[in-house]
């Protein structure tokens, strides 16, 4: 089993659900964690990343995402996305669990809020209420650095974190010592560079390592081959391709 824990699908020509799916089918895998994407294109991602250009689209679309996880029951998993500068924004997020979604992804390149704010702190205790994940990038910004995302994570000691991409840049040594530390604190693979994968998971261990996509950034056979060249034993693999992310989204409590 093999399980895609972060792609974004959105009502677009590059990044749909039927072009998703097929790249599933293509890679050898068989289950994918879905969160709205659209928000900005990510064909023009270093243009968001300079500031040169605004996010064109940022309500998230999850009704697109639970839509396309209801058709597809046993392959798709929503992570709801919430803008914590939304009125009852946690109120928001708990309807969205009690719909389906399991799992919390926050945005800040969109929505460019702080992990310090109060709004974050409500979204990460109703995570740790029900029992589901907050993932999210981080930035170069000092209110969605690593380090406050961290800090976020010590402050809810009950809630699990998972901190895309292996965190900010190419090898973000904030985010590692966070995953050797805590033990709420994840990394996910995507974009990641193969040496700071694999330095995460000889100090974290494998355990602490989530294999995600960024579909449709990059696509998931092209990411799953970073994994499958780290030549770790089969117990350990399965974590990272599976397990870890079954665990923290709680899906096996609905196997």
């Amino acid at each position: 089993m093999i399980i895609d824990a972060h792609a974004h699908i959105s009502d677009t020509t590059y990044g749909n659900l039927d072009l998703y799916l097929a790249q599933l089918k293509e890679a050898g895998i068989q289950q994918g964690i879905v969160v709205p994407g659209g928000s900005l294109d990510v064909r023009k991602m270093s243009d968001y990343i300079s500031g040169r250009v605004k996010p064109e689209n940022t309500v998230p679309n999850n009704p697109y995402v639970a839509d396309a996880c209801k058709s597809h029951p046993t392959t798709l998993t929503g992570f709801a996305m919430i803008d914590p500068h939304e009125e009852n924004a946690a109120d928001k997020l708990e309807h969205c669990f009690k719909d389906g979604f399991r799992g919390l992804k926050l945005s800040p390149m969109t929505h460019q809020f702080s992990f310090a704010s109060k709004a974050a702190a409500e979204l990460a205790a109703c995570c740790g209420d029900f029992g589901f994940p907050v993932y999210s990038h981080v930035v170069f910004s000092p209110g969605a650095s690593t380090a406050k995302f961290v800090t976020l994570a010590r402050q809810f000691p009950g809630t699990n974190f998972i901190l895309g991409h292996m965190g900010f840049g190419p090898a973000d040594q904030e985010g590692l010592k966070a995953a050797v530390e805590l033990d709420n604190f994840f990394l996910e693979t995507s974009t990641g560079s193969f040496l700071h994968i694999k330095e995460a998971v000889s100090k974290a261990g494998p355990g602490k390592v989530i294999f995600g996509s960024e579909f449709p950034l990059s696509h998931p056979k092209v990411e799953l081959v970073k994994i499958i060249l780290l030549d770790l034993k089969d117990g350990d693999l399965d974590k990272i391709l599976s397990s870890n992310i079954r665990e923290l989204a709680g899906l096996n409590r609905i196997s």
